[in-house]
């Protein structure tokens, strides 16, 4: 029959492998990606059904047809259920089996014409620097766009550092939205704002009367992320209890509710973040090594802003639109640019957006200058702009010491010279192109 099967698909242009062991096609729908997988329901060492289930596992968009002598519903229906396309039972016409691998394929092509437009959808308007809101054109944030283009088809586990307020998140929504799973659920959790004793239900769930309070079953992240990607931020404020229980999901791919003695199957892509050093937490004793080398298959670490200058412009102008009204339009002053050029950014992207936010809803006119801003940041930002004859205690960022200086003197001989950028240079001592260059390298404007 296998090699029936095998002469007739080939016959109509199909590419073709087989097995005979139930154990090598767990093997090799493991470690490949096929567009459809038939296989009899009874293969001696292990079922048709297991091998459906691994398929779905680890390739959830390849179609499975179960073939079998032995048809009853009970079996039909357990198929189905496991996400089988169809059930096909011996005796059966060579037209039938035609026409049941035609339909197959033609929607295995459907959904993946569907997953490449929905990841077209997610870049345009700005490429792949724009990839699921994340913003940039500096060169510190291209090797984030080119990691994302290359793990996103992958299944692997995914470890994602970086400060606080960085964009971790975004970066994982950006590997869902470009992943074969963009149609499935995008799952994120923080693990360090629960509570100890909630975070095991929380993960996967509980059963009614599993502790006081549990007066209805309850699905836990796991399963609701069951086919998509699930996100857990702050992985390192897991105890090492729980980082014991995730490290079993993480190999056998199955949960239990807590109270409950039953094991779940879950699909899930796992995307970890965390703004702590894991290595010196596993030096530390309070994060395993196992599940650190689990978690930290591929790892990317995101900039902190202090390190992307270069962005802090669209940034500013993207948040300012964001939380500005549809019947306003406001522009940032050259002024205010200037102390946001000077500004470390402690918090990051999303201090930068909670300062724009503030501006919108205190800027009087059409234009948001400097008294916008708390006086923290304008406090900060002077101590930048002043001479330094002598190294901090503290020590400093001497690069952006001295681009602070650079665009508060560019700054000062565009007003002087009334906004004539010719006038400007030549009072510098600059060519008109090297001062259009220095000026757009640190405001990005022309």
């Amino acid at each position: 029959m296998r090699e029936f099967l095998s002469i007739l698909l080939r016959k109509s242009g199909h590419e073709v492998e087989t097995t005979g062991e139930g154990s090598e096609a767990l093997r090799r729908v493991a470690g490949e990606e096929f567009d459809l997988v038939v296989t009899d329901l009874r293969l001696g060492d292990v079922t048709g059904i297991e091998v459906l289930e691994a398929t779905k596992r680890y390739h959830p968009q390849t179609e499975v047809i179960l073939v079998t002598a032995f048809a009853t519903t009970e079996n039909a229906i357990q198929a189905m259920k496991a996400g089988a396309y169809d059930y096909l039972t011996k005796p059966f016409k060579v037209d039938e089996v035609s026409l049941v691998v035609q339909n197959a394929l033609e929607r295995r092509a459907l959904v993946r014409e569907n997953t490449e437009l929905k990841a077209k959808l997610a870049t345009a308007g700005g490429g792949r620097d724009r990839l699921a809101e994340l913003v940039g054109h500096s060169p510190a944030m291209q090797p984030i766009y080119s990691f994302i283009e290359k793990v996103a088809p992958t299944r692997s586990t995914i470890l994602i550092t970086g400060e606080s307020g960085t964009g971790k998140e975004l970066v994982a929504r950006a590997i869902h939205a470009r992943s074969s799973r963009a149609g499935a659920p995008f799952v994120a959790i923080n693990c360090g704002a629960i509570p100890e004793g909630l975070i095991e239900s929380e993960l996967f769930g509980h059963v009614k009367g599993a502790f006081t309070g549990a007066h209805q079953d309850k699905q836990g992240i796991f399963e609701a992320g069951s086919g998509g990607t699930l996100f857990l931020d702050e992985i390192g404020d897991l105890a090492l209890a729980m980082q014991v229980k995730l490290l079993r999901v993480l190999q056998e791919h199955k949960i239990k509710r807590v109270g409950d003695a039953r094991e779940i199957e879950v699909d899930v892509r796992l995307v970890a973040a965390t703004n702590r050093e894991l290595s010196e937490d596993v030096e530390a004793g309070t994060f395993r090594e196992d599940i650190y080398y689990r978690l930290n298959v591929l790892h990317v670490e995101v900039p902190p802003l202090r390190e992307r200058r270069e962005d802090i412009p669209v940034l500013a102008e993207l948040f300012l639109a964001r939380h500005t009204g549809a019947d306003r339009k406001l522009t940032l002053s050259r002024p205010l640019l200037a102390r946001l050029l000077d500004y470390r950014f402690p918090g990051n992207v999303r201090e930068l957006e909670n300062l724009m936010e503030r501006a919108a809803t205190l800027a009087d006119g059409d234009e948001v200058t400097p008294d916008t801003l708390p006086a923290q940041v304008l406090q900060a930002a002077g101590r930048a702009l002043g001479a330094v004859d002598k190294l901090p205690e503290e020590g400093m960022d001497l690069q952006a010491h001295l681009d602070a200086i650079e665009l508060r003197l560019l700054q000062e001989a565009l007003e002087r010279c009334g906004g004539k950028k010719k006038a400007a240079a030549a009072l510098l001592g600059l060519t008109f192109r090297s001062f259009r260059y220095r000026l757009k390298k640190l405001t990005g404007e022309d």
